[in-house]
């Protein structure tokens, strides 16, 4: 509390008696201090301003201490600190001050009165530098409020994401009509469209896996429509198989080409366009894919978005309703056993460990085991999967990643599980994907009808229900945008900012939705890189490519990978590869698995900054060796359980 001293008669009688009290100066006991404090005003700055302050040395003493100082004492103190030299001095302050707030408040259109005003109007023992750092810093934080304003105006005036469309030049000026081929899996949808793209005269397929842009490669190559084989190139973030003068692409859904013109292009698994940290693909396919036709392949979810991306795009949309080509139904009751696991069947678990474990264990009771899951190379996973085709492995044993592509003659699915970790607990898998994963099972053509069965009573039951439950079909607004390299750049050009972390954010918050039909979207992991990747001397489009490379920030050593590529292109230092890198004897399955991810990781960079990352046939190389190593090593656990399983009865 603001206590004046001299109100209580004898310390007010000194000022008058040494005439202090004409000075402007006044006696206050506040926050266990007593001090002077000078009043006064100012005219600077084209402004009259009053100030009530406390000079340079202007605390005297505890209370408890001033009170025990004799009247002489205290007359020579205040002699010392209270003098017309002291006032001057902190005029000429406040006059420095004052001119400095104007000036600063002009330049950014600020009324300066507003701040000027707290120096007459804060409360503190705390001598007059402290009240203009106090003054100075609400200036700041007032300028910054202000900058951010107008940087937030100017960004949502650079960028309309209504206009979303329009960026996409070719799709735009052309004619298109989509055509979406709907249904359940093995319900011939995708063969209809790949073979609509086969006899097209130039077409693209885009795959939202590298397996099965592989796969469709393949088989693009075979067809055989006017007699003659197609000139097929394959194109992934990692990899560049070009044909010369192909007419065909295969590419994963990110690589698509919005440039060249084709006849018909192939989108695969339209509901990823709900997928939240790879949607915006999606909608730049079908906003962009440059086709005179562009199929839409995927589930019957799918429809009402599609519906209503074709209205929004003013293009023509023929929709087919494909049913199973086989009934699909689950066994009567659980599995409950090992023993009762067969040729042909496909066991599912969530997670590597988990499918190692199980792999193991039916090994052991004699059956050969075929193994996929998310952490292998597209290489290895066909190797597998082709294990189980031609009847090497009468087992395959699986994650989810077994429910987008990879065409099996699987009779039965059997769910370990139906509980996955979902990268912050786990919960209860969605009736989409379990949808998904049980229609694997009777391969039409291979078997008459397909059956789904539980290891345990609970998670068979679970699976009947959710084989049951209605889905839910994917919104129809809301549509994920990706930021471009050109949004951020527009966004720098109006903002100054160069920060890749602060780009993103405005991309974020600040662009105009006009009406949420298109949303900004960006990735969890891309917003934490751009923090680290902002401590670097990088250009923004170099931090924008270093934030999408594709490679775990969960495994470290991939991590550590990650961060001395960005630190070598920080100092412009070339990064290579080395063939005697790829010694990989003596390594475990994880780690062989991890090099195979990093020479992928290498090969994507190599590819927008060869400079920088010249090695890719390299890195090309070790990754095909670190696959057939991956493959024989799982191969040889395989060989080794079985070979356990013989002794036991023999």
């Amino acid at each position: 509390m603001n206590d004046p001293l001299h109100d209580e008669g004898d310390d007010g009688a000194l000022l008058r008696e040494l005439a202090l009290d004409q000075l402007g100066a006044e006696l206050v006991k506040m926050e266990g201090r007593v001090f002077v404090r000078f009043s006064g005003w100012v005219e600077a700055g084209g402004l009259r301003v009053p100030y009530h302050l406390v000079p340079a040395h202007g605390v005297l003493a505890k209370p408890s201490k001033w009170r025990k100082l004799e009247r002489d004492a205290k007359a020579r103190l205040l002699s010392e600190r209270i003098t017309a030299a002291a006032v001057g001095a902190l005029n000429a302050s406040v006059e420095h001050f004052v001119d400095d707030i104007a000036a600063r408040c002009e330049d950014v259109n600020l009324d300066a009165a507003v701040f000027l005003g707290q120096l007459a109007e804060l409360e503190t023992s705390e001598p007059a530098s402290y009240v203009f750092e106090r003054i100075g810093q609400r200036l700041e934080h007032a300028i910054e409020r202000a900058q951010e304003e107008r940087h937030a105006a100017r960004t949502k005036q650079s960028i309309n994401l209504a206009e979303y469309p329009d960026s996409f030049e070719v799709a735009r000026r052309m004619p298109r009509k989509f055509i979406a081929l709907l249904g359940p899996t093995n319900s011939g949808k995708t063969h209809r469209a790949m073979e609509a793209l086969a006899k097209a005269a130039s077409g693209a397929y885009l795959a939202p896996l590298r397996l099965l842009a592989l796969e469709n490669f393949e088989r693009l190559q075979q067809a055989r429509p006017h007699g003659e084989a197609l000139k097929v190139s394959l194109v992934t973030g990692e990899e560049r198989r070009l044909a010369e003068g192909g007419t065909h692409v295969a590419s994963t859904v990110e690589m698509l080409d919005t440039r060249t013109r084709v006849d018909v292009a192939v989108i695969d698994e339209i509901q990823m366009l709900a997928d939240r940290d790879r949607g915006s693909a999606w909608t730049a396919a079908v906003c962009g894919a440059p086709a005179s036709v562009v199929y839409l392949v995927g589930a019957p979810e799918a429809r009402r978005a599609i519906e209503a991306l074709a209205a929004r795009l003013e293009i023509p949309l023929e929709v087919h309703l494909l049913k199973r080509m086989g009934p699909l139904s689950m066994e009567p009751s659980a599995v409950r056993k090992l023993r009762n696991v067969q040729r042909g069947d496909a066991v599912i678990a969530f997670s590597r460990r988990e499918v190692l474990m199980w792999r193991d264990m039916i090994t052991e009771m004699g059956l050969s085991v075929a193994t996929v899951y998310g952490n292998l190379a597209p290489e290895v996973r066909r190797a597998q999967a082709e294990r189980f085709r031609d009847g090497s492995a009468d087992v395959v044993v699986a994650t989810d990643a077994l429910a987008m592509g990879l065409n099996m003659p699987i009779a039965r699915i059997i769910m370990t599980t139906t509980v996955k970790y979902n990268g912050v607990e786990e919960e209860e898998i969605s009736a989409s994907l379990a949808r998904q994963i049980a229609g694997r099972a009777g391969r039409y053509g291979v078997h008459e009808a397909g059956l789904v069965a539980g290891y345990d009573d609970d998670t068979h039951e679970v699976m009947r229900a959710l084989l049951k439950e209605k889905i839910a079909p994917l919104s129809a607004t809301g549509f994920s945008v990706a930021p471009s390299l050109e949004h951020l750049h527009r966004i720098a050009a109006v903002t100054g900012e160069t920060s890749l972390a602060k780009l993103l954010k405005r991309f974020m918050h600040n662009i105009d939705v006009p009406d949420g039909f298109f949303f900004p979207r960006i990735t969890d992991e891309q917003a934490e890189r751009a923090l680290w990747l902002d401590t670097l001397p990088l250009s923004v489009a170099e931090k924008f490519m270093l934030s999408l490379v594709p490679v775990s920030t969960k495994v470290p050593s991939l991590q550590r990978a990650w961060e001395q590529w960005a630190q070598a292109l920080a100092k412009k230092r070339v990064s290579k590869l080395h063939t005697d890198q790829g010694d990989l004897q003596g390594r475990n399955l994880q780690e062989v698995e991890d090099s195979c991810r990093l020479y992928s990781a290498y090969a994507w960079l190599s590819y927008r900054a060869p400079e920088y990352f010249p090695s890719v046939e390299v890195a090309q190389s070790l990754a095909r060796a670190a696959s057939e190593r991956v493959d024989s090593i799982l191969h040889a656990q395989n060989a080794a359980a079985r070979k356990k399983h013989d002794k036991k009865f023999r």
